[in-house]
């Protein structure tokens, strides 16, 4: 099709425009001196505090400091673990390839000295400084690209022909990267320096941390070069696993880094010599209009290039990406025969149970593992393809308070889930039969309430997608060899496709009881429905009674009214299950607190399961006082009251108002 010059003109700088907005991205930064001049740049969590004085941190005080004073190593990457299980710190810390030892050494210290400073009482953190990268962390992190925190940092000056400086840049920061990529388990880094025509030189470097292969590597510094944008003179990338940097002066050991040879473009086709026989008037105009065309055509060029250099970038991501799935995919399948032959072709005597998704049953495979199978109910819309998709980002939800999903099966109709065979029953039947709740000492009950929270807040922040869980209750609680919590059915409504992970919804998924007011009454749920069920959860642990098993003769009370009335008649002893009378200390009363803050009917006054964690981990963490619960029932105190399972027939709910209480304990 054929277009007027204008209009293609038009359509070549709108394109480019369009091309340089989608690869600049920006990133705002966190505080004065994460600047590209800046001395460092530093990232606290905010999930999983600990006390200070605690063994985490001395495991982690003690961790660094040998990096900074271990005078054997040469090649400048640190990387080892302190400490078991809850107390275990994993810590990496890595030092610029060009930097010799004592450099490395006096850096480290610095950067250890700042970052503990500033991020006192976080199980994890990491620092950037301009030498040196530190972090560590309580979750496993060697060998494992993360790309996330990331810090941003462009050069406040421009390039001053950012055609031409792109043309030299993009090519140079990709030969860095693949030559970083290659390096051994000691060191990944690369440093070089190519002109740019007109007389400024690009120098540039690329590091990886040595602890990942040569195709991680490779895939984060692609990632990162999609990053850096253009236009600067300057700029750096700094994210955990991989860093680039470029300015246009020297910045590093010169015996570190060479000059790179970069194919010159194409040049654009001569201009036509203006004529003998024209005027000289002439002669000014026919230059200047070949100077513009010039400039036109050379910017036109340079942005289809650097488009097309992006676009086959990004295509060999998601190639490499969707291989990588399929392959996880293949893995994570069973045949159908396998798990009929495990579960003894699902007879009862193998049934562990009976659900609304499905029935569960125990299997035994080959090789001797017991595995726990659920056989979802055929009410599913959702096609093959989709269910793969979702029991693939499920599995890859690990944590040590999650029942960990170990693949799927597809056969006639047939939709299996393969989870962990967890050998100790359901948190239900411990603090609700009469013979096996009695061994629920305080230390337990209280382990088992802060593994559920870390769990949840797993699912709510940390996970790569955000779970709602919107069935939590004692019975999809279970418990391992060491009485710790393990959430069992999160991401199955996920896997079922009912509907997304918050809004509202007309599929109401769940048990009432458990269920918070916004999503039983009007279907409404967030994270906010979780920490409802949660705080049901822990009023039960701490009672040991349902929460529906508060009944007389003339009126009905359920958990959450009892609860409240003692709360606010300072008579709080009466809540606590009778086996655990003795020794009511403050750790106890701190649990019926956040329990009551939790199942507040008002959506925003409920804590987020970060601020849980805090509360359950720290008592220096001041605790609001609750208003009143959802679903309040009115109470005649001359009432007996009696435990029972039955259901209610009749009740007289009382919507909440403002209470005037104010004692955050009774004395």
């Amino acid at each position: 099709m054929k277009m007027g010059s204008s209009r293609s003109m038009l359509f070549f700088i709108t394109l480019a425009i369009i091309i340089l907005n989608l690869v600049a991205p920006t990133m705002a930064q966190d505080d004065g001196t994460c600047t590209h001049e800046g001395e460092y740049c530093l990232k606290c969590s905010d999930t999983v505090p600990y006390t200070a004085g605690d063994k985490y941190q001395e495991n982690l005080n003690s961790l660094l400091s040998s990096f900074s004073s271990n005078t054997q190593n040469n090649s400048g990457f640190y990387s080892s673990s302190r400490g078991q299980d809850s107390n275990k710190v994993n810590a990496i810390a890595l030092c610029r390839g060009d930097l010799p030892q004592d450099s490395c050494q006096a850096w480290l210290n610095r950067s250890t000295h700042i970052l503990l400073q500033n991020c006192s009482t976080h199980k994890e953190a990491i620092i950037w400084a301009e030498r040196c990268m530190v972090r560590y962390s309580h979750e496993v992190i060697f060998g494992i690209e993360q790309t996330d925190p990331f810090k941003r940092l462009p050069s406040p000056n421009p390039a001053k022909n950012p055609q031409q400086f792109e043309v030299v840049l993009t090519p140079l920061l990709d030969i860095l990267s693949e030559r970083a990529a290659a390096g051994d388990s000691l060191k990944k880094f690369a440093a070089g320096h190519a002109p740019v025509p007109g007389g400024e030189t690009i120098y540039a470097l690329a590091q990886c941390t040595p602890d990942m292969d040569k195709k991680n590597c490779s895939t984060c510094l692609n990632k990162t070069i999609l990053d850096i944008g253009g236009g600067m003179n300057g700029g750096r990338v700094l994210k955990p696993s991989c860093n680039l940097r470029y300015e246009i002066y020297s910045f590093f050991d010169s015996r570190a880094g060479s000059l790179v040879d970069i194919p010159p473009p194409v040049p654009p086709p001569p201009a036509p010599a203006p004529e003998e026989a024209k005027k000289k008037g002439n002669t000014k105009q026919t230059v200047i209009i070949i100077i513009v065309v010039l400039v036109v055509f050379v910017t036109i060029f340079s942005s289809i290039c650097f488009f097309f250099r992006v676009r086959k970038r990004r295509v060999k991501l998601e190639q490499d990406e969707n291989s990588e799935d399929i392959s996880l995919v293949e893995s994570l399948q069973y045949d159908f025969e396998t798990i009929r032959s495990a579960t003894d072709d699902f007879s009862d005597a193998n049934k562990l149970g009976q659900g609304g998704f499905g029935a569960v049953y125990k299997g035994k495979l080959a090789n001797g593992r017991y595995i726990a199978v659920k056989r979802l109910s055929k009410n599913s819309e959702q096609g093959d393809r989709e269910f793969k998709t979702e029991v693939t980002l499920v599995a890859q939800l690990q944590h040590r308070n999650l029942v960990r999903l170990l693949g799927f099966c597809l056969k006639a109709g047939e939709r299996i889930l393969i989870y962990e065979y967890v050998p100790n029953t359901s948190l239900n039947h411990f603090i609700f039969d009469t013979t096996d709740h009695a061994h629920l000492d305080w230390e337990t009950r209280y382990k088992i309430i802060g593994g559920i929270a870390r769990g949840l807040l797993y699912l709510h922040e940390d996970s790569r997608l955000r779970i709602i869980h919107r069935d939590l209750k004692p019975s999809n609680i279970l418990l391992d060899e060491d009485m710790n919590p393990k959430i069992a059915d999160f991401g199955m409504a996920r896997l079922f496709m009912m509907d997304q992970t918050q809004g509202d919804t007309q599929t109401i998924v769940g048990t009432y009881g458990y269920m918070a007011p916004e999503y039983a009454i009007h279907g409404r749920f967030s994270v906010k429905s979780d920490i409802f069920s949660f705080g049901v959860l822990v009023l039960e642990i701490l009672s040991g009674k349902r929460i529906n098993s508060f009944r007389n003769r003339e009126n009905e009370e359920d958990l959450l009214s009892y609860a409240w009335r003692n709360w606010r008649d300072n008579t709080v002893a009466n809540i606590m299950d009778p086996k655990l009378r003795t020794g009511l200390g403050i750790e106890m009363m701190r649990c019926i607190h956040i329990g009551l803050l939790c199942v507040q009917e008002n959506v925003a006054s409920r804590p987020s399961m970060a601020s849980v964690v805090s509360m359950l981990s720290s008592h220096s963490v001041t605790l609001s006082v609750p208003s009143r619960p959802a679903y309040y029932l009115q109470y005649n105190s001359g009432s007996d009251l009696t435990g029972s399972d039955e259901s209610k027939n009749s009740m007289h709910v009382s919507r909440n108002k403002n209470s005037d209480f104010t004692e955050p304990y009774a004395r």
